[in-house]
């Protein structure tokens, strides 16, 4: 029986009121709550975490929550992020959030037990710890202190980010609880916005979307654009009956016939058969093939599919083969530079000068690979310029080397790619649509036998490019950081999977066990990475766009009427200076290999592209020719190759280190007084227009009269100085991503200092 008696008064009944409001007010921290995407929970946190700011103080440090979820590790916090004053918003993605997919490596540390740990998916965790630190694929370093929180709730929040950042299985990904969700619930919006498998998003002035290639449509128009008559688009891969590692529609010589591509296909590794790439105005073509597996009747297979494109050459032109497998540096040689590139940017401790640095970099091996890649493009661009042969791309399975030889070439010959919307279109049609192993490369499932960064070898060889031509790409290197970015997001398909035939596939599944009706579609429609609404606001969007590019017409108004003139194409400035006399126009002479102090090239591989002798004189004339001459911005770009213009990519790679960041300083400084002076160009022509334009002319004048640029001048003749918030990392702040001891003012040479990081499971006291 209960007892009706009144209590007895107890201690706590003679506290004051106020002290109990205290007491339910101490946790202010647990308030705080992640922003969370459809299909996105939470599976740990842990309370009363500080995020270590600098490793020589503790008075920047913020306190927090650490919160994991199934897409990113986020630290919410009230506090103001010190030293900051700006940051890069991405709308998908908090300002101390990382992606799961990004992580590399989860490093336990227990200071009174001296011991460390680099955490598995599995592994158990015997000891308490006081410090996280997780290392990024992207070269952040971002690092936790426990010493406050509950020693319990920090072990299983470093247990579950061990857990879901290491996936076993590609339906465990992110973006697939996201799209379940939004097909469960179609009318949740992310951002405001549909957040469905467009290919919308940026795209030029008249609103063109990025073509995807996955229909017969988009290959036709791309026929059609290219003026390949000859050739045509095929659909014997429809529902991918042929291949799987192939797209259900690509181009071959109109003269094949299904019937013989499908008999031709078993001899392919892979069942990849020539592919279509691009034509040349010339009517060259640019194929890219696997190699033929059966060598019985590799000859005859191989003469008939040399045939039947010679006969797509109007010229009925010669055939010229490239094995890019002895050619250029493989796979696993890129990923041990990658390594130590990433080693010498981040981690390496030393004190060396500045010419023992520049010495290390020349040791990884980076630039020579990207050296390498440019110069076998640019020799098989002169092929399809000068000689006016067809190139075909050869390597074993067709879909690592030749992506990135296939859409430099592209680049370097068609203006159409150096646009915002070309250069989307060309990952989609020679990476994605191509099965570049995105899955594998990018390392998703943690496979590591499979990694290898080759797609940002690619942005770093189209940075060269856009370095040595910036009039001649309508994006900016802003754009090029972004787009390596969101390859480590689990959320857009676009570089997700390792073909089109895998999305169907696991999707398609996937969706039978959620009860997910698909109807008509061939497997769930993932959210597109160039839908970049998603991730930033319009305004932020401006900075992808590149001040200094010469469009290929510009809008004039004459006589009340609205006039296209084409703008200069000659640019006297990027080419005709600092070419170093050992340069043979693009091609590095013999002397040039040699090891030299000091020097960025070594010895290439004794196997690398070697032409005919009677060849090399007639390219090194072709080059010599095009460098003495200004550069035609809308026609052919070839690289400079000499060491000293082929650079490391800084705001990529060092921008996370706030030891390497020059406030007011770096490329951002000319950026930022560029973008004025085209703002005030933009303000004069649209007071032109105002004063001549005519009632007929106002709804045209009125999509013209908004800014291009992400830096406004504030009238005709600003004088204004830079923001004080432009640095050489912007629009990134390292302040919090890189914890080390803070060195201002030093050499270039000591900036590196202190750094350990990416630790080998060798060096680590891994006993519990």
């Amino acid at each position: 029986m209960f007892s009706l008696k009144q209590p007895k008064p107890t201690f706590k009944s003679y506290l004051l009121p106020q002290a109990d409001d205290n007491i339910a007010s101490e946790p202010r921290i647990k308030k705080l709550e992640p922003v969370l995407l459809p299909g996105e929970i939470v599976v740990n946190e842990v309370n009363f975490v500080r995020k270590c700011i600098a490793t020589d103080t503790s008075q920047y440090d913020l306190w927090g929550k650490l919160v994991c979820t199934n897409f990113k590790i986020s630290f919410i916090t009230d506090d103001p992020m010190p030293l900051q004053k700006f940051h890069y918003k991405n709308l998908l993605l908090g300002e101390h959030d990382v992606p799961l997919t990004c992580i590399e490596q989860i490093v336990t540390v227990n200071d009174t037990k001296r011991k460390q740990k680099v955490l598995g998916p599995n592994q158990k965790l015997k000891f308490n710890p006081t410090e996280l630190i997780i290392y990024c694929k992207d070269f952040r370093i971002v690092r936790f202190r426990f010493d406050e929180a509950g020693p319990e709730s920090a072990k299983k929040v470093c247990l579950a980010i061990a857990h879901y950042s290491q996936p076993t299985d590609l339906q465990l990904l992110f973006a697939f609880e996201y799209v379940g969700e939004i097909y469960h619930n179609p009318a949740k919006k992310v951002n405001g916005i549909d957040p469905g498998g467009g290919g919308g998003g940026i795209g030029n002035a008249s609103g063109q979307q990025t073509p995807l290639f996955e229909t017969y449509s988009d290959w036709d128009r791309e026929i059609k654009r290219t003026g390949a008559s000859e050739w045509r688009v095929c659909s014997v891969n429809e529902g991918y009956m042929i291949s799987t590692c192939l797209p259900e529609y690509f181009v071959v010589p109109s003269s094949l016939a299904d019937q013989d591509l499908k008999l031709y296909s078993y001899s392919f590794i892979g069942r990849r058969m020539p592919l279509w790439s691009w034509n040349h105005p010339n009517g060259s073509a640019l194929v890219r093939m696997a190699n033929i597996k059966d060598v019985l009747q590799q000859r005859r297979i191989d003469q008939r599919i040399c045939n039947a494109i010679t006969r797509s050459h109007p010229l009925r032109s010669d055939v010229y083969k490239s094995d890019l497998d002895k050619c250029l540096p493989n796979i696993q040689e890129v990923q041990a530079a990658h390594i130590k590139l990433k080693q010498l940017c981040v981690n390496e401790p030393f004190d060396e000068t500045e010419e023992k640095w520049l010495s290390s970099l020349e040791n990884t091996r980076w630039l020579e690979y990207i050296r390498a890649f440019l110069k076998h493009s640019a020799e098989l661009v002169y092929m399809m310029e000068c000689k006016h042969v067809s190139v075909v791309l050869q390597e074993e399975e067709g879909r690592d080397l030749s992506c990135l030889t296939a859409s430099l070439i592209q680049v370097m010959l068609d203006p159409y790619f150096r646009t915002i919307v070309g250069f989307q279109s060309l990952i989609q049609k020679e990476w994605v649509m191509a099965g570049y192993q995105f899955l594998d490369r990018c390392n998703h499932l943690k496979r590591s036998d499979k990694e290898s960064p080759l797609f940002l070898m690619f942005l770093d060889c189209v940075w060269q490019l856009l370095e040595q031509y910036p009039a001649a790409f309508e994006f900016s290197e802003v754009y090029l950081t972004i787009l390596y970015d969101s390859a480590r997001i689990s959320l857009f398909g676009t570089f997700l999977f390792n073909c089109p035939h895998q999305r169907v596939k696991e999707s398609t599944e996937f969706a039978i066990s959620k009860n997910i009706q698909l109807g008509d579609e061939k497997g769930l429609r993932f959210p597109c990475v160039w839908d970049w609404s998603l991730q930033f606001s319009s305004r932020d969007r401006l900075l992808f766009h590149n001040p200094l590019y010469i469009g290929k017409s510009a809008p004039s108004m004459h006589n009340g009427a609205l006039w296209t003139f084409k703008r200069s194409k000659k640019n006297y400035s990027s080419t005709l200076r600092g070419v170093p006399p050992t340069l043979k126009n693009g091609i590095i002479s013999e002397q040039e290999f040699l090891p030299r102090r000091n020097s960025l090239i070594l010895k290439l591989k004794p196997d690398f592209f070697q032409p005919a002798e009677g060849q090399t004189h007639s390219m090194e004339q072709f080059f010599r020719d095009w460098f003495a001459k200004p550069v035609d911005l809308h026609g052919i770009i070839l690289p400079h190759l000499s060491g000293t213009q082929i650079k490391l990519w800084k705001l990529c790679y060092f921008r996370w280190v706030p030891e390497a960041q020059i406030n007011h300083g770096g490329s951002i400084t000319a950026f930022h007084r560029v973008s004025l002076l085209a703002d005030e160009v933009d303000m004069l022509n649209r007071s032109l227009r105002q004063y001549k334009s005519n009632s007929s002319l106002q709804g045209h004048c009125s999509e013209l009269d908004q800014s291009r640029m992400y830096f406004r001048a504030n009238g005709l003749n600003d004088t204004s100085g830079a923001p004080d918030f432009l640095s050489s990392s912007f629009p990134f702040s390292p302040v919090g991503n890189l914890c080390r001891r803070s060195i201002l003012g030093t050499p270039l040479s000591k900036f590196l200092s202190g750094a350990k990081i990416w630790l080998s499971t060798e060096t680590l006291a891994n006993e519990d």
